[in-house]
């Protein structure tokens, strides 16, 4: 049974856990502003002397997404807490495919993720050993047709995701995301390797301490899907990305529908 902590807050389990992950992207902030309420919240997790780790499928590396963090206003302590699914992705490429050539899916905007390998950037999807995935072009960001056009003559590669999201909400507006692409190329045949939550390599990366450890996000298929794969607990924002669902259906039903459970829920993080 999931137990509501809107009324007790986080405060009411912090001393259960010595280690906190908690998503960015509906959860801290809607991708516009950042939520002052879990601001609050990570003030008080470390007044309590607790640790946690800002963990985000965001497919740049860490550095890029504490830039973005700064401008909207989180302090430096805070921000030195980030992990990101691309940071976990881009340990793996340098170690198993810097001298690949590779053609990039998704927005110019990615660019800072392979810096350091740009020179094995490949224009022609033939000539490429292997596909690495960070999103949806900006000029096809609504059509998942496009894509199974592109990736006709290429099932026979691998692809790296990274970032399995299938859906973001920016403000009020709903996005796809690189895990929709990914979704796309696996139907098709293609073989996909993903890095950020729900899989083991991201939460690994992170750190190294075998912690009572809680996992906090909006995504039941990562953030909850990634909490039960590791064995933590959990706790899913209901005021995130499945917010409709769960005003139609409630969270009993909704968590049921995506095969998950979750050990506390809260409409937003908040002390």
């Amino acid at each position: 049974m999931t137990i509501n902590l809107d009324n007790k807050g986080l405060k009411s389990i912090i001393e259960n856990y010595d280690l906190f992950f908690i998503d960015l992207w509906g959860v801290v902030h809607n991708g516009v502003k950042l939520n002052e309420k879990a601001i609050d919240a990570l003030t008080k997790i470390s007044e309590a002397k607790k640790k946690y780790i800002l963990l985000t499928n965001a497919p740049r590396p860490n550095n890029i997404v504490k830039v973005f963090l700064e401008k909207m206003g989180m302090n430096k302590n805070m921000r030195e807490n980030v992990y990101t699914s691309g940071e976990a992705a881009l340990s793996y490429l340098k170690k198993n495919f810097l001298d690949q050539s590779f053609y990039h899916v998704g927005p110019s905007r990615d660019f800072d993720l392979f810096i350091d390998f740009k020179n094995k950037k490949t224009q022609d999807i033939s000539k490429s050993n292997y596909l690495l995935c960070t999103g949806l072009y900006d000029s096809h960001d609504q059509d998942l047709n496009y894509y199974k056009d592109l990736f006709a003559n290429s099932i026979s590669k691998k692809m790296i995701c990274t970032n399995p999201d299938l859906i973001v909400d920016r403000g009020g507006k709903r996005e796809y995301c690189a895990g929709s692409v990914a979704m796309v190329f696996e139907k098709l045949g293609g073989k996909v390797v993903y890095f950020g939550k729900p899989y083991p390599e991201v939460y690994n990366q992170s750190t190294t301490n075998n912690k009572k450890v809680i996992a906090i996000g909006d995504n039941l298929n990562t953030d909850i899907k990634g909490a039960i794969n590791m064995n933590y607990d959990s706790l899913i924002i209901t005021d995130g990305v499945h917010k409709e669902e769960i005003k139609r259906n409630g969270i009993k039903k909704v968590l049921l529908n995506y095969n998950v459970d979750a050990t506390f829920s809260q409409t937003e993080l908040k002390w």
